[in-house]
Order: structure tokens, then sequence, then C-alpha cells
């Protein structure tokens, strides 16, 4: 009986097969490691450890990947307001989500880190200006040209044609219906950490980490990629659009989102403040 799963990209429930026979390359977006995670966080890797499971006991050879954002705009603030380098202040919250991961029988995936592929994200935005796809800003930032990108949209089914071109937003996650070009690299700023690389000193965008790490590990074109709902847009509607206008090629062929965990109507979040943390719940006696 073939397995059937809701596409993201098609809006369908389609039979999934793999582009080769009996291999599954999947991505699956972690952890940003500024915090512990929350139960909410969890319902999406327990979702993805299930389908990771169901497909090889039905005899396909997994490879699943999964990164884990260690450097965004949330974990260079805490860092600095904590007075730490970033590696020191992620390190702690790393190893708290793997505990967790292991407390609930998750099986570990391979693991990349976005501070480990700083050299191969400059390398990608270097090719994506020399194509005319993104361009330096005054500051020394740089942005990805939506505009260049037709097809922008066709994931979250946003119809984004009347967005005004050139305009720019440098925050990793923004408003949905705010459709702006989008930083690839963000230049220092006084007092934050960055890192030098062929295009200036600076950091990545959270929206090109994945897409070079997924190319690197798994491909130009894999099988499929995951995440929460709340990545459809920007950051997955981001990685598409600048990975297929670098390679020309289809990017994640089925893309599977799982649902927030709710609380009381309203999505489980930490800036609503109603969440809990596996450990919470443990003290509590659950």
């Amino acid at each position: 009986m073939p397995l059937r799963l809701f596409n993201t990209l098609s809006g369908k429930i389609e039979e999934f097969r793999p582009l080769e026979d009996n291999e599954v390359r999947m991505y699956a977006c972690g952890p940003t490691v500024y915090d512990y995670g929350h139960i909410g966080n969890f319902r999406t890797f327990i979702a993805v450890d299930i389908l990771r499971r169901f497909l090889r006991q039905s005899g396909y050879k997994v490879r699943h990947v999964m990164n884990i954002t260690d450097v965004d705009d949330k974990i260079i603030r805490n860092s600095a307001q904590a007075g730490v380098p970033v590696q020191q202040y992620t390190k702690k919250y790393e190893q708290a989500f793997l505990e967790d991961a292991a407390f609930l029988n998750i099986e570990q995936p391979e693991l990349v880190r976005a501070t480990e592929h700083i050299p191969e994200m400059a390398e990608f935005i270097e090719r994506l200006v020399q194509k005319g796809l993104a361009y330096r800003s005054d500051d020394g930032s740089y942005y990805f040209r939506i505009a260049k990108f037709p097809a922008y949209g066709k994931l979250s089914k946003r119809d984004f044609a009347g967005m005004e071109d050139g305009a720019r937003v440098d925050l990793d996650e923004y408003e949905k219906d705010n459709a702006r070009d989008f930083a690839l690299w963000k230049s220092p700023k006084p007092g934050e950490a960055s890192w030098e690389s062929k295009i200036g000193p600076g950091r990545p965008g959270w929206h090109i980490e994945c897409s070079v790490m997924s190319m690197q590990e798994l491909g130009v074109s894999f099988d499929l990629h995951a995440g929460g709902e709340d990545l459809i847009f920007p950051h997955h509607e981001n990685e598409i659009a600048q990975s297929e206008s670098a390679t020309g090629k289809p990017f994640a062929h089925f893309w599977f989102h799982a649902r927030f965990l709710l609380v009381e109507g309203e999505k489980m979040s930490k800036s609503q403040g109603n969440f809990f943390t596996l450990r919470d719940l443990v003290l509590k006696g659950h």
C-alpha cells in the first residue's frame, strides 16, 4: 500500500515516491538553540521521527539530515546580552535539546550546524550576485531579489504580485504578508558576533543556512523537506527562491509540515508565554 502524504507544495494529498527507487533523502529544520525547546517544538520533531521510521520500515534506505541553527537574530541578541561568545551560549541549549529528544526516544538524524558552513554560504551568495539574483547594500549586507523569481509564493499559496520591487527586510522572521528582498548576509553591528568571509565580514541570514546545508548534504534536488507549519512563509518560501534560482532545478519535491500544538486555541510559542518545556512537565510529575 503506497504512502500518501499532504504535499504543501502541490496543496494535495499525493502518493509519496522518492526520486531514486530505494532511497529517501530528507531534510528537516531543527531547533534554533537560543533557549530550551518547548513541547510544541517537539510535536514537530516527533512527527518527523514517525515519518522517518515508517519510511525505513517500508524498506527505504533513509538519509535524514537536520540542521542546528546556532546563529540567528535571537542568538546574536541573547549572547551579546549575556556577554558570552555565540558558541558558548548555544552549546548549553543544543545539549539540552539533544537530551530532551533522546528522553522522548526520537532517533537522532545527521546533524549539521550553521556556524560550520559559513564559507560555503558566502560562496553561494557570491554565485547569486554573479547571476544578478542578489545585491550588496551600502552597509555590506547582501539581499536576494525576489522579483527575479516569478514563482515566489508557490509554497505558501500567497499572491505577491503587488509587492514593492527593491524593498528590503533584514529580520529573519517577519509578517506573513510582508514580501520583501530578504537578507542573505548581514553586516556586523557594533558589539555583534561576526565572521570573516570572501564577501566581507558579517553573518548569514537564517534562510541561506538551510539551503546551503541541505543541498550540500543531499544534492540540489532531494525528496522531502520537513518542518513546522510556521516555517512555510517566509523561511521555506525563501529557501525555494534562492535555491532554485541558483541551480535552475527543483529544490525539494515533497514538503511535509506539522501543525501547531494549540493551547486554548492559540499556537504554543515562547513569544505568547503559553508554553511548557519537557522539563517543566517532568517536574510536574507527568
